[in-house]
């Protein structure tokens, strides 16, 4: 299966984008994919060897888990390539477009278990809030 490409302009700089894409006061802001969810716990150590841990659960109580990973590359500004519990390997990209606009690229291993559009949706949907949340902040 090939890897999966999503990417979204955010009319914010770079160093805002990257602080409220890795700091864990921010990331349980943003990180889930509708209004049903919520993310009440984020660990990062964002260092490479370091560990995150995401816990994402619906608002109902009646669902939740763990997105857990490892990161293998991070270039503050620039890129975070980790790999998940089940060795997926993802790279999120920061592309500066100018002094007040970013472009966030994520470049996913699909989970062959899972249908593609569904990932490849609620991945997005969950860039689009960030997206959102940065240019509300």
């Amino acid at each position: 299966m090939d890897s999966i490409k999503i990417e979204i302009t955010i009319l914010k700089p770079v160093s805002t984008v990257w602080e409220l894409f890795t700091q864990p006061e921010h990331i349980t802001q943003w990180n889930f994919a509708s209004d049903e969810w919520t993310c009440p716990k984020a660990e990062n150590d964002l260092q490479i060897g370091g560990e995150f841990n995401y816990r994402m659960e619906a608002k109902d109580q009646s669902f939740g888990f763990d997105f857990k990973g490892i990161y293998d590359e991070v270039a503050p500004l620039e890129n975070i390539k980790y790999h998940l519990e089940d060795g997926r390997k993802v790279e999120v990209l920061f592309e500066i477009v100018d002094q007040n606009t970013t472009t966030v690229t994520e470049i996913f291993e699909p989970d062959p278990g899972q249908p593609e559009p569904m990932q490849r949706e609620g991945w997005y949907a969950i860039l689009d809030n960030f997206h959102k949340y940065v240019e509300n902040y």
